[in-house]
């Protein structure tokens, strides 16, 4: 039977992408003092929005765009001269140079990777290859249990040792970067309007959020978390988030069929297969969309329930959507309960 994909391009394989941002699609009239800029960035769009007066949106859209083609630079797996493909291609067991950016992923990566007992692991990248979900979706054949033993053996995160500005490792795996990069260009598109004297922003790449202040009418920015449902866009539940980030992992548009199997593009790094489980999306709320996005992405690995058990355990703020027997399930951490929108 042919093979049916549905398959992310760029830096990432979009683990995220499923929030509705209302106001960036409706929020406010033409006289509101704000500007919408907008772009295309690892493989998906971006949106910004700034509540200010006087400002020069082609300038601004200019720094934007220049920042994130330099995080892309240096962590895209699809750029093979970025410097984490450099890193992936660089001789195994050598110390291999590492910009203060990609070190600093790395930290929080083995932070998130140490508190999920191993659910987040950047060293996926042979799993996620394997599977067909990489910079190469040319594979059209479920992996054989001998190749999947053989790309978990160079999966773990002790196989790297992160040193002062420099990175190696001991066998020849692949680091990816793509369930965290993502959250860390909307911080750092966030840090450069702090930098520029902005109070009260949005930014939003490919469905991952961090907010700054109020919005136009001067209230908490208001964002829909999206009904997971591959044949329409309409949300879930609504949040308010002010000073913040916000991500989302799920797999109902992104995962491959064969045979009538549903596989997911997210890899569990412990048993080297996608996940089977019933949660359709999560959505963590952080002090940083990186770390929202890293715990997005653990929890979803880990499932419903040992997923939010963890959240509950470390107070994280996370909303799940879990496919039940007649229909989507809501469940949410007590963290969580305080951003809800009534």
């Amino acid at each position: 039977m042919a093979r049916f994909f549905v398959r992310p391009t760029a830096v990432s394989r979009l683990a995220g992408g499923l929030l509705v941002v209302f106001l960036l699609l409706s929020g406010g009239c033409s006289t509101d003092p704000a500007i919408a800029i907008s772009g295309h960035t690892m493989g998906t769009t971006y949106n910004v929005k700034v509540v200010s007066v006087g400002v020069d949106a082609d300038a601004l859209k200019a720094k934007i765009d220049m920042e994130l083609v330099r995080i892309n630079h240096l962590m895209s797996t699809y750029e093979p001269d970025s410097e984490l493909s450099r890193f992936n291609r660089a001789p195994v067991g050598e110390w291999f140079d590492v910009s203060p950016d990609t070190m600093a992923v790395l930290h929080l990566a083995g932070l998130v990777n140490t508190l999920s007992d191993g659910s987040f692991d950047v060293t996926v990248g042979p799993l996620v290859n394997l599977w067909g979900f990489g910079p190469d979706p040319s594979l059209d054949e479920i992996p054989s249990d001998e190749s999947i033993a053989a790309a978990l053996a160079r999966t773990g995160f002790g196989h790297l040792t992160l040193g002062e500005g420099k990175l190696r490792r001991d066998v020849d795996t692949y680091v990816d970067l793509s369930a965290i990069a993502k959250g860390y260009g909307v911080d750092s598109v966030a840090a450069l309007l702090d930098r520029e004297g902005f109070n009260n922003y949005l930014v939003e790449i490919g469905g991952e959020v961090r907010t700054r202040g109020h919005n136009a009418r001067d209230k908490p920015w208001r964002i829909a978390i999206e009904r997971p449902d591959v044949a329409e866009r309409i949300p879930f539940a609504t949040v308010n988030v002010s000073d913040m980030g916000m991500a989302t992992s799920g797999d109902y548009r992104n995962y491959f069929e064969k045979d009538g199997v549903r596989y997911s593009h997210t890899i569990d790094p412990v048993t080297g297969r996608p996940i089977t489980h019933s949660m359709a999306s999560i959505t963590v709320i952080a002090s940083t969309t990186a770390m929202a996005d890293a715990l997005a992405t653990a929890i979803d690995v880990m499932g419903p329930v040992k997923g939010m058990e963890l959240a509950t355990a470390q107070n994280i703020a996370a909303f799940a959507i879990i496919k039940g027997p007649n229909g989507f399930i809501e469940r949410h951490t007590p963290a969580f309960q305080g951003f809800l929108h009534d």
